[in-house]
C-alpha cells in the first residue's frame, strides 16, 4: 500500500472521507487551519530534543566531516516520521500509550524493560543538559561550567515547584532558542551559504567518513528518536487527542512539524560547522569552540549569543527531558503518569540530583560529556523499538482497518537501520 493508501485523508477530496469510519462514524479531512489548532505534542517534542546535546553533535558532525555526512538527514526524515507515526498509530488503535500497550500485550517484564531503557535515554539527555547549561554559563560569565549549572538547577527547581513561574521563565527561553535559529541561518547567509555542489554529492552519497559512527549514531538517535514517538502517546493524552485524529490528518501532520522543524535546526548547524571549521580542520572539544560556529555573523559576541542559546535549549530541555524519563518509567511499572503528580515531581528531582553528581564528577571537557551522553541515548531503540515493530505487525491492533502495508515496511526498515549503526558504533567503541 502507498503513503496515500496509509493516509488517503491528507490527499483526496471530502467524498473519499466517507469510505473512512471510525467507531461508525465517518472521518472528515481537517482543513490547514484546524489542523494547527491539533497539532502539539510534536512542538513539544522539538523543545525537548533541541537541546545543548543536539547543538553539540550537530556541530561535531559538520566541523569533523564537513559535508560528507549531511545525507544523515534523509533517514531521519524517513525514521522520525515512522516512529513517531507508528507510535501514534499503536496508541490511538489500543486506546493505551505505548508502555501501557507493551503491558497489555507482552506482559509486565516487557514494559518494565521498555520503560527502564526509555528512561536511561531520557537520563544520559539529562547529563547532556545539566552540562550544556554550565557550558552556557561559562560562555557568558567566564566562570567554571560546574558553578554555573549549579545556578541553573537552583534556578530550575524553584521554577519546578513554583506555580506559574516557569510559564513566564518558558517565554524567555524560547526567544533565546529563536535567536539562536535566526543566528545559524543569518551565519549561513553571511558567509555565503552552502557550497551547493559539495552539499548535493553529500547528500547523495550515502558513504561513512572514517571514524563517523559514533558521532552519527549521537545525530540519529537525537533526531529521529524512538523515544520521541513513545512519549508523544502519553502528550496525546494531555492533548486529548481521539482515534479519528489518526486518519483526519492530525497526526500526520504533529509528526512532520516535529521531524521538519528538528531537522531544520540541526541541519543548519551541522552545514555552519561544515562551512566555518572544517576547512580550518578545527573539532569541537571545547564551549568556545561552539562560539566560534557563530564569530562570522557576530564577531565578538558570538560568544555571549551561543551561551544565551545553550543556557535557554538547556534549560527547557532539562525540564520536559526529565518529565518524559519519568513519565516512562513510571509507565514501566505501571505507577501514574500525570505531569503535575508528585511522584513524576519528586522523581525528576531524584533524577536531577544523582545526575548532576555524575557530571560534577566527571573531569573531561563539558561538551565530551555532552557527545558521550547523546550516543548513550541510542539505548532506547533495541528495546522500545522492537516492541513497537511487533505491535505494528498484529492483527488485533489493526482489526477493522486496512493493515498499513508502507508503515510497516517504514518501521521495519527505521528499526533494522538503527540496529546495525547502534551495533557497528558500540563494536567500534569497544
Amino acid at each position: 500500500m502507498s503513503l496515500y493508501g496509509e493516509f488517503p485523508n491528507l490527499y483526496m477530496g471530502d467524498t473519499a472521507m466517507a469510505n473512512i469510519m471510525v467507531d461508525g462514524k465517518p472521518v472528515r479531512k481537517l482543513s490547514f487551519w484546524e489542523l494547527l489548532k491539533k497539532v502539539g505534542p510534536g512542538i513539544i517534542l522539538t523543545g525537548v530534543v533541541i537541546g545543548p546535546g543536539n547543538i553539540t553533535i550537530s556541530a561535531m558532525l559538520g566541523a569533523n566531516y564537513g559535508y560528507s555526512m549531511i545525507w544523515l538527514i534523509l533517514p531521519i526524515i524517513f525514521m522520525g516520521i515512522a516512529f513517531m507515526m507508528t507510535a501514534y498509530r499503536i496508541g490511538m488503535l489500543t486506546g493505551m500509550p505505548i508502555i501501557h500497550a507493551i503491558r497489555h500485550y507482552y506482559g509486565n517484564w516487557a514494559a518494565i524493560i521498555a520503560g527502564i531503557a526509555t528512561f536511561l535515554a531520557c537520563f544520559f539527555f539529562t547529563l547532556g543538559n545539566i552540562t550544556g547549561t554550565g557550558a552556557g554559563m561559562q560562555l557568558i560569565f567566564n566562570i567554571n561550567w560546574k558553578i554555573g549549572a549549579l545556578i541553573m538547577l537552583v534556578i530550575l527547581m524553584y521554577c519546578y515547584f513554583s506555580k506559574g513561574v516557569y510559564n513566564k521563565v518558558e517565554k524567555g527561553i524560547l526567544i533565546c532558542i529563536v535567536a539562536m535559529i535566526i543566528a545559524f541561518f543569518a551565519t549561513l547567509v553571511s558567509v555565503g551559504g552552502p557550497d551547493w555542489g559539495e552539499f548535493g554529492y553529500g547528500l547523495s552519497h550515502w558513504t561513512v567518513a572514517a571514524g563517523s559512527l559514533a558521532t552519527a549514531l549521537g545525530y540519529i538517535s537525537t533526531n529521529a528518536s524512538v523515544t520521541a514517538g513513545v512519549y508523544g502517546t502519553y502528550l496525546g493524552l494531555e492533548k486529548k487527542w481521539k482515534k479519528e485524529d489518526l486518519f483526519n490528518g492530525t497526526m500526520f501532520a504533529d509528526s512532520l512539524v516535529h521531524i521538519i522543524s528538528v531537522v531544520l535546526i540541526s541541519g543548519a548547524i551541522v552545514l555552519v560547522g561544515a562551512i566555518v571549521l572544517h576547512p580550518q580542520g578545527l573539532g569541537i572539544k571545547q564551549p568556545a569552540q561552539l562560539a566560534d560556529l557563530l564569530v562570522p555573523f557576530m564577531g565578538d559576541a558570538a560568544k555571549y549569543l551561543m551561551g544565551v542559546a545553550l543556557l535557554g535549549a538547556g534549560f527547557s530541555s532539562l525540564l520536559g527531558n526529565t518529565q518524559r524519563g519519568m513519565v516512562l518509567l513510571n509507565a514501566g511499572f505501571d505507577k501514574p503518569v500525570g505531569l503535575e503528580s508528585k511522584p513524576i515531581k519528586w522523581g525528576c528531582l531524584i533524577c536531577i540530583v544523582v545526575a548532576t553528581v555524575i557530571c560534577f564528577f566527571y573531569n573531561g571537557s563539558p561538551t565530551q560529556l555532552i557527545f558521550i551522553a547523546n550516543v548513550a541515548t541510542a539505548i532506547a531503540t533495541p528495546f522500545a523499538g522492537l516492541f513497537m515493530t511487533l505491535m505494528i505487525f498484529r492483527d488485533d491492533i489493526n482489526e477493522g482497518y486496512d493493515k498499513p502495508r508502507f508503515l510497516q515496511f517504514s518501521m521495519l526498515i527505521s528499526y533494522l537501520f538503527v540496529l546495525v549503526i547502534t551495533g557497528f558504533a558500540v563494536a567500534k567503541m569497544f
